[in-house]
C-alpha cells in the first residue's frame, strides 16, 4: 500500500480509525461465506458521511478499490476484500437520527444493527419489519445491499419494501440522496437500483426507514411431522386455505437435534420435520385462522400441534429458529448455507433431491428455511480444512442451483451473489440480460472501483485463481 495514501488517510480520519496491523486486519479476512478469504491491505472506520467521501475521493486519486462493509454477516462474499481494496468499516456509524412516528418513519445511520432499530421505536408502537435471522448482528446498510428477507417476509415484505430513501457516497466521492420520505415521489427509482445491488454502486451512509405498528396480538404454532413431505404440503395447503401467515417456517431433523442440544426446548428428537407457523394482526380473527391452520396441518399428518400460550414460549420458538444456524458448531466445522428459491409446489421433490445430491457427495445437509415463500436454506455441512470436502461442497452446491433453476426457481433469494454465485448468474440470465445489467453498472461505476470482482460472471474475482472455482468450471465445461 503506497505510504503516502496510508499517511493522507490518517491525516483525514482519527488515529485510531485506520487498521494496518496484521491481526487487526484478518478480522475482516472474510464474511460468513468462509470457504474464500482475503485479507484487506488497510480497514478504515469512518464515522460520518463526510468520512466517508473523503476515504472515496483518496482512493480514485490514488486508484484503490474500496468496498463498504457492515457486521460481516452476508453469506455471498460480497464483503470480500480483492486486489487491494480498501475496507470501509460502518461499525462506528450507528446512530437513530430521527424518529417521525406520526409518519411511521426513521432516519438512521447505515452501521446501526438491525434489532437496534426496532428497539430504539419500540416504545411508539412501531418496529422494522425486515427482520433477517441476523438482524442481531447485521446492520441497515448491509440488510439494503444485499435486500435482506426474513422469516416474517411473507406477510411484510424484504427489505426494498420498507426504505423510503437513502444517503449514498457515490464511487466519485459524491453525495447524494435517493428516493423521498413522501410515497410515490416522481422521477427514476434510483433507490430500486441500489437496494440488492450489493454495494457495487455507492456506499449507502444513511437511509430513511419505513416503520411498521407491532402486531396488537399473535398465534405461534409448531407443528412437528413423521415426514418431510408432509411438512412441505402443509405449507401449500395452509396459503392454498388464503391464509397469510406472518410466517411460515420448517426446520428438519438436524436442526431440530441440533437445536435441542443447545437449547434444550423439548423439541421431539424423532420428527423429520417442524413447521413454525405464526399469525398476526388485530386478535379478533386469529383464533379462527389458528384453528383453520391446525386442521390443515392435522390433514396432512402432523404427529401434533403446540401453541404458545406466553411470549416467553413464543421466544423460545423463534430462538430456535433465529439460533438454529448457529447451532450447528455443534456437530460441523464448516458449512455453507445455500439460498435458492422455487415455487412452493416443487418443496417436496426439490428436498428431497438436494438430500441425494449432498448424499451423493459424501457430506450432510441440514434445512431451516423460509418455507411460506419457498426461500430454501439447505445448509451442506463440510470440514473447510480438507481440500476434498471443500471441492464436494461445491460440486453439491452447482447441483443444487442447477435442480432450483430447472424446477423454474432463482439462484438466490436474499444472501445476494457476491463471489459466491457469480459463476452462476449465467445460468439464469441471458448474455442480452447481463449486457444490459453490466451497462447500467458501468454507467454508475465505470472503472470498477466500487466493490470490485463481485456479481457479473467474468468480474476480476472470478480469475482470483482459487482452486475449487477452477476445478468446478472444468467440470462444468466438460458437461
Amino acid at each position: 500500500m503506497n505510504p503516502e495514501f496510508l499517511r493522507r488517510l490518517k491525516a483525514l480520519l482519527s488515529s485510531d480509525a485506520v487498521l494496518t496491523q496484521p491481526v487487526e486486519r484478518m478480522v475482516y479476512e472474510c464474511d460468513a461465506y468462509t470457504v474464500e478469504k482475503a485479507q484487506p491491505d488497510v480497514v478504515t472506520l469512518p464515522s460520518s458521511t463526510d468520512d466517508v467521501a473523503g476515504i472515496v475521493r483518496l482512493c480514485r486519486e490514488y486508484a484503490v478499490p474500496f468496498l463498504a462493509r457492515g457486521a460481516g454477516t452476508g453469506l455471498s462474499g460480497g464483503a470480500l476484500a480483492l486486489g487491494g481494496t480498501v475496507i470501509i468499516a460502518m461499525a462506528r456509524m450507528n446512530k437513530v437520527l430521527s424518529v417521525d412516528a406520526a409518519n411511521r418513519r426513521a432516519r438512521v445511520q447505515a452501521g446501526i444493527v438491525n434489532t437496534h432499530v426496532s428497539r430504539a421505536v419500540e416504545a411508539f408502537g412501531l418496529h422494522f419489519a425486515p427482520d433477517p435471522s441476523s438482524q442481531s448482528a447485521s446492520t441497515i446498510g448491509g440488510n439494503i445491499a444485499e435486500n435482506a428477507g426474513g422469516p416474517h417476509t411473507l406477510k411484510y415484505g424484504v427489505t426494498s419494501n420498507h426504505i423510503l430513501a437513502a444517503e449514498i457516497v457515490t464511487p466519485d466521492g459524491d453525495v447524494i440522496e435517493v428516493g423521498s420520505p413522501v410515497e410515490d415521489a416522481p422521477g427514476l427509482d434510483l433507490l430500486g437500483v441500489i437496494v440488492g445491488s450489493e454495494g457495487t454502486f455507492g456506499i449507502i451512509t444513511e437511509a430513511t426507514l419505513r416503520l411498521t405498528p407491532i402486531a396488537p396480538a399473535w398465534r405461534t404454532l409448531l407443528a412437528t411431522f413423521d415426514t418431510v413431505d408432509d411438512a412441505t404440503n402443509t405449507v401449500s395447503g395452509i396459503i392454498a386455505e388464503g391464509i397469510l401467515p406472518a410466517a411460515l417456517e420448517m426446520m428438519d431433523a438436524v436442526i431440530i437435534q441440533s437445536v435441542e442440544a443447545a437449547f434444550h426446548l423439548g423439541f421431539p428428537l424423532d420428527a423429520a420435520a417442524v413447521l413454525l407457523v405464526e399469525l398476526d394482526g388485530h386478535a379478533a380473527g386469529l383464533d379462527a385462522d389458528a384453528a383453520r391452520c391446525l386442521a390443515v396441518c392435522e390433514a396432512h399428518h402432523a404427529r401434533k400441534v403446540d401453541m404458545a400460550r406466553t411470549e416467553e414460549e413464543r421466544a423460545a420458538l423463534w430462538k430456535a429458529r433465529k439460533k438454529g444456524v448457529g447451532t450447528l458448531g455443534r456437530i460441523s466445522r464448516s458449512m455453507v448455507t445455500q439460498d435458492c428459491v422455487i415455487p412452493r409446489s416443487k418443496l417436496p421433490v426439490v428436498l428431497a433431491s438436494i438430500s441425494e445430491i449432498v448424499a451423493r457427495h459424501g457430506l450432510r445437509v441440514a434445512n431451516i428455511f423460509h418455507a411460506g415463500d419457498g426461500n430454501l436454506h439447505p445448509i451442506v455441512l463440510f470440514d473447510e480444512r480438507i481440500p476434498d470436502e471443500v471441492e464436494r461442497m461445491v460440486a453439491a452446491g452447482h447441483e443444487i442451483i442447477s435442480l432450483c433453476l430447472g424446477v423454474g426457481g432463482s439462484i438466490t433469494g436474499e444472501h445476494g451473489v457476491g463471489v459466491e454465485k457469480q459463476d452462476f448468474l449465467a445460468l439464469q440470465f441471458s448474455e442480452a440480460d447481463l449486457d444490459t445489467m453490466r451497462r447500467l453498472h458501468d454507467a454508475l461505476d465505470p472503472d470498477d472501483f466500487c466493490n470490485p470482482g463481485k456479481v457479473f460472471p467474468g468480474a476480476k474475482g472470478c480469475s482470483r485463481g482459487c482452486t475449487h472455482e477452477i476445478k468446478l468450471r472444468q467440470k462444468a465445461a466438460a458437461v
